[in-house]
């Protein structure tokens, strides 16, 4: 007796089939011949010209060298919209998500995120359900920087507007037959020597420095800055007393013209209105101070050149001594000497003024409303 089993057939799933008019092929065929088409509509084109000829996804797909689904998915495009569903791109990705810039603004200006200062493009985006980039993108087309905090102050000397347009006019019109002469000095410039050595700059990699460091002792750098030409007197000193001062003042008379007047600005330290350097500038009245307002040294131009030598020299050298910093600072000096060029004030005092006015406008305003 003979048995025989079931017999299984597979269940093929058989592609929509496509029917072309004479109008619909012409056009495939100009779009498949011709230069001017893209290399994706032109697949696209001879996966619908295969279809139309009958054969199934998977032929295609082998034909063609493409997926099995993508083949379906413009078969199925072209059944629906015909030569207009190839024509277009598929859309990708999830579709874009709306955001609502104004919140976005008001957050970022009247709030803070729990537990924290100031507001990052993740929290941000966090809070509003879109991404970083996002809120990145819309920060800066706002102009907004949550991650910067600028400092400030503003002076609230009595005497403010009197000694900005005496310093300012030192600047701008200086007096005939005189130097006029930034004063300042630089304390607590530390000699730092490093733990390890560092790396030098190469191809592909920055310098490298270890983040610690040794104390090797400090000094103050006193310098003057002459407004007319750059040129820069300084001396270096243990410490930062009305005896230091005062050998730095004898320093400046003894290294300008004799015939010359001397304006020097500086600061209110209280070193530089000690009893005994008012003294000494009785007998020598050739020197002529000038004071910046309280909480105003931006005014005194000597600033900026503390801020060079800083950069250049002083923030990135090692020093295994004070003596070896100090000859690093006097080399610095005497190179800026050669070619020295000075800082040009381009500011009226009117414009500094006005611009002092708004601020205190703003810092009441805010106070005001932080009462209420």
């Amino acid at each position: 007796m003979t048995f025989c089993g079931p017999v299984w057939r597979a269940r093929v799933r058989v592609a929509t089939e496509i029917v072309l008019t004479d109008e619909e092929r012409a056009e495939l065929t100009r779009l498949a011949r011709s230069r001017l088409t893209s290399v994706r509509l032109a697949l696209r084109v001879r996966i619908v010209v295969l279809a139309a000829q009958g054969l199934q996804n998977i032929e295609i797909a082998a034909r063609l060298g493409v997926g099995r689904v993508q083949v379906s998915r413009w078969r199925e495009r072209y059944i629906e919209s015909r030569l207009a569903g190839i024509e277009r791109d598929l859309p990708r990705g999830a579709p874009p998500t709306t955001v609502d810039v104004a919140r976005l603004v008001e957050l970022t200006t009247q709030s803070t995120p729990e537990a924290a200062t100031h507001w990052s493009t993740r929290t941000m985006a966090a809070e509003l359900g879109v991404s970083a980039a996002s809120v990145s993108r819309y920060w800066r087309k706002n102009g907004l920087k949550p991650h910067l905090v600028r400092g400030f102050k503003v002076s609230r000397d009595p005497q403010f507007v009197e000694k900005l347009e005496d310093i300012v006019g030192l600047y701008l019109a200086p007096p005939e037959h005189a130097l006029v002469l930034c004063c300042d000095e630089k304390s607590q410039v530390q000699a730092l020597d490093r733990t390890q050595p560092g790396l030098p700059l190469k191809k592909g990699r920055a310098a490298t420095m270890t983040h610690d460091y040794k104390r090797n002792g400090t000094t103050t750098l006193f310098a003057a800055l002459n407004v007319f030409d750059g040129q820069v007197i300084a001396q270096c000193q243990q410490r930062h007393r009305h005896t230091e001062w005062l050998k730095f003042l004898r320093k400046i008379d003894r290294e300008t013209p004799k015939d010359k007047e001397l304006h020097l600005i500086c600061d209110n330290y209280a070193t530089h209105k000690h009893p005994v350097v008012q003294e000494w500038l009785g007998k020598h009245p050739r020197l002529n101070m000038h004071f910046t307002p309280t909480s105003a040294s931006w005014l005194n131009m000597v600033e900026r050149f503390f801020r060079d030598i800083t950069d250049k020299r002083i923030r990135r050298g090692v020093f295994t001594s004070v003596a070896e910093l100090v000859a690093a600072i006097d080399e610095y000096i005497a190179h800026h000497n050669i070619k020295p060029k000075p800082f040009i004030w381009t500011k009226s005092a009117r414009d500094i003024l006005q611009k002092v006015i708004r601020a205190n406008s703003r810092l009441s305003s805010k106070q005001n409303a932080s009462l209420h």
